[in-house]
């Protein structure tokens, strides 16, 4: 399987540019609505996803695309990550919440799954121009700068991205109550810009629990690219095809561990 890197860099921020900038704090009323109560669409996420899907068709002849707006109406999609061609996934807006409030924190994330697994990865943040990428056993890249995870550190002054919103309550309500052994956490409603933050070594962790594949096929492959380790909660390895079982991302296997035993316990437990 051939495809040119560059080609679906330029088509990321040319869509970006194109069909999100423009819409960026001039959404009309009518602009944005609800998918299901809480789940916002705006006209840039389906514009961008239709542009991304064409362009990214004629990159790679043969090859499908599962994006977040097209699962949203038809989750049958889903299924094409279990087929033999090449399958793109595309998030053409995430932190919609972000991007109808007008606030600054949202992106593009793209990657390339082939055999059940990410083999190619973007991530764009299009107000800054920032364009993070990777491909599996390259190495992770901004622009000619090669990217590096934050070093690891004792868990209390370790900072990092953990999400609440999603998950088994028990279990959130038990992280929320340890949150405070760690040296900070925060959230920024962006899968995205968080794996960014990861990936430029400005947080250290990122703790997940709703698994859809584009909020991390993408961050999770570039992630590990940058020399970062990253297991599901039960310590099992990621695949794009999972939708749940929580995901923690760290510097390396030891961090890893450590904050999984302070914010969930062992892996091997039932969470």
């Amino acid at each position: 399987m051939k495809f040119d890197a560059a080609r679906v860099a330029d088509a990321i921020a040319t869509v970006a540019a194109e069909e999100i900038v423009p819409r960026f704090r001039q959404l009309a009323a009518d602009d944005i609505r609800e998918k299901k109560p809480g789940d916002l669409v705006t006209v840039a996420d389906e514009a961008a996803e239709r542009a991304l899907e064409a362009r990214l068709l004629d990159i790679l002849p043969g090859s499908v695309v599962v994006g977040e707006e097209a699962v949203s109406k038809d989750a049958g999609i889903l299924a094409r990550l279990d087929q033999a061609a090449p399958a793109w996934i595309v998030d053409p807006v995430d932190g919609t919440a972000n991007f109808a409030a007008g606030l600054p924190l949202f992106a593009v994330m793209v990657s390339l799954a082939w055999g059940g697994q990410a083999v190619a990865a973007w991530i764009h943040d299009p107000l800054t121009g920032a364009m993070v990428s990777a491909e599996r056993g390259a190495g992770a890249w901004l622009g000619d700068s090669r990217l590096r995870v934050a070093s690891a550190h004792d868990v209390a002054s370790m900072s990092g991205a953990v999400s609440f919103r999603y998950g088994k309550r028990p279990l959130i309500r038990k992280i929320a109550g340890r949150t405070e052994r760690l040296g900070s956490v925060f959230q920024l409603r962006c899968a995205g810009q968080e794996y960014l933050a990861l990936v430029r070594a400005q947080s250290h962790f990122s703790l997940y629990h709703r698994l859809m594949p584009w909020d991390h096929a993408a961050g999770q492959l570039i992630h590990g690219e940058a020399g970062g380790y990253s297991a599901r909660l039960d310590g099992s390895s990621y695949r794009p095809s999972h939708l749940d079982g929580g995901l923690l991302l760290a510097p390396d296997q030891a961090s890893w561990e450590a904050i999984h035993r302070v914010l969930v316990g062992r892996p091997d437990e039932r969470v």
